[in-house]
């Protein structure tokens, strides 16, 4: 089966509209997010490992003490295809899911507390 191969133009209107911490470089789609420290940098990495193993599609990752830089492309397409940004959204939702945002009081989330605050939000 061959998918279609997105081209820039297309890569970074779909970025802009539909994940905007995202963006392009060098043939990869790419995200960097920021954490407390190496157990946050950890956790993330552990996240990002198991829904691209459910998915069957695995980024690169770049793993530091404060930062995880998640980079997509579909290898056997040479290029970034729905395979990409469909691991790339539920990357977001997963990574920097914030149930005190959203959960309508059902989980509390993490406490407003720099002690417990693992993923930094990107302004």
């Amino acid at each position: 089966m061959t998918e279609q191969v997105y081209t820039e133009a297309e890569i970074e209107l779909r970025l802009a509209a539909e994940l905007p911490h995202w963006f392009y470089e060098k043939g990869w789609i790419r995200r960097k997010i920021k954490t407390s420290g190496w157990k946050a940098s950890l956790m993330v990495v552990n996240t990002v490992g198991h829904l691209a193993e459910k998915a069957w599609h695995h980024p690169d990752l770049t793993v530091s003490y404060a930062f995880v830089i998640v980079k997509l492309v579909t290898h056997s397409a040479k290029g970034i295809t729905e395979k990409d940004f469909a691991l790339a959204k539920k990357i977001e939702e997963v990574v920097m899911w914030d149930a005190a945002e959203t959960s309508q009081g059902i989980f509390e989330g993490t406490p407003n507390d720099p002690r417990f605050k693992y993923i930094k939000k990107d302004n």
